[in-house]
């Protein structure tokens, strides 16, 4: 017996009617795919947590500096830092796998820098190698070799940017410049992992530091952010970190370095390491969504009167798409939107728990 009412049956026809009209469209070859401002707010993207709090997250970067002035070391430094999930200058780091390739040293240099740096500590989930293919030469297999046998990879560190492009050609426009930085983004975009590129300066100075790379605009300018090392005297062991990114505010770090270990030590900073404005409501969920009650699903106006809130259900279900990589990254709580032909629902569980929504 079919206990559908002509109301829901109306509202299943116009559900599949737009279903099939969407798929038509979109097969069409003129048809430029578009989304509105409210179609954009209902939609619920993933976000990945940073690699370190306020200073590295998930995308593309630069990481350039002078030849000699301590790249590799910073590089290290890192990596050892996130496969060890360590906290860098005192400020959280979340574990995962990270790839060097260190592709301007050897497994000999390699071995005596990291024992002078951390001295017979060790890890397993940090991996190098010393070759690897170039850009649309075989590099991307690679990589995506490397991340399917290692599916927490979070990091991958290029050393250096030089060594893996393409032979040949206009290697130096604009365009070849914007193109290669392009590709390595599509890589790390589709993987949510971050992968640095190192890289050097050039020796004419620019009021804007950033326009010492190396290399084109292009560079820069298809990346999500870099890194720029730099000192002001040579011999010195002080050196300045400025950042640039699009996740985060501009910063300029002050650097020492250790003598002994040759690692890198935050001296102080222009301004606090970036962290996102609290968001009341997701600490009220948090609240909401314990060990007691792991998991919630109902309509968006269900979930105001439950949670005895004086907002309107449609502001409730957008602040709550917008904040849903917040409330995984922050407070372990997966959060789910679907509209269907009863309605918009909402859910939520509690991560690690065996609870179905």
């Amino acid at each position: 017996m079919n206990d559908l009412t002509p109301s829901s049956n109306s509202s299943m026809n116009e559900y599949i009617a737009k279903m099939q009209k969407d798929f038509l469209r979109s097969i069409d070859p003129s048809y430029l795919p578009t989304i509105s401002m409210s179609e954009l707010y209902e939609n619920v993207y993933s976000k990945k947590p940073p690699l370190i709090d306020g200073f590295l997250y998930t995308g593309t970067y630069l990481f350039v500096g002078a030849p000699k002035l301590g790249k590799s070391f910073f590089m290290a430094q890192l990596a050892y830092h996130i496969s060890t999930g360590t906290p860098l200058w005192g400020y959280p780091v979340k574990q995962g796998t990270v790839l060097y390739l260190a592709l301007e040293d050897d497994y000999r240099r390699l071995q005596e820098r990291l024992y002078r740096m951390f001295g017979t500590e060790q890890t397993d989930k940090l991996f190098f190698s010393v070759s690897a293919h170039n850009i649309g030469n075989g590099l991307d297999d690679q990589l995506k070799s490397f991340v399917a046998e290692h599916p927490d990879t979070s990091l991958i560190i290029i050393d250096t940017l030089q060594k893996i492009r393409e032979t040949g050609g206009d290697s130096y426009s604009y365009a070849n410049d914007y193109d290669i930085i392009t590709k390595l983004k599509k890589f790390t975009d589709s993987h949510g992992i971050c992968m640095l590129l190192v890289h050097h300066t050039r020796k004419q100075q620019a009021d804007d530091k950033f326009d010492m790379i190396s290399g084109t605009t292009g560079l820069l300018g298809a990346a999500d952010g870099a890194f720029l090392l730099y000192k002001e005297k040579r011999t010195s062991n002080s050196a300045v970190l400025e950042i640039s990114g699009r996740d985060q505010q501009d910063q300029r770090l002050y650097l020492i370095r250790d003598t002994e270990k040759l690692s890198w030590d935050l001296e102080r900073s222009e301004t606090e390491l970036w962290k996102e404005p609290p968001e009341p409501l997701l600490e009220i969920i948090s609240k909401f969504i314990t060990t007691d009650n792991p998991s919630w699903q109902g309509s968006p106006t269900e979930l105001v009167n439950q949670l005895g809130l004086e907002m309107k259900p449609n502001v409730l279900t957008l602040k709550l798409n917008v904040n849903a990589g917040r409330l995984n990254n922050e407070y372990g709580i997966l959060y789910n939107s679907c509209r269907t032909h009863n309605g918009r629902q909402v859910s939520f569980k509690l991560k690690n728990t065996s609870v179905d929504v």
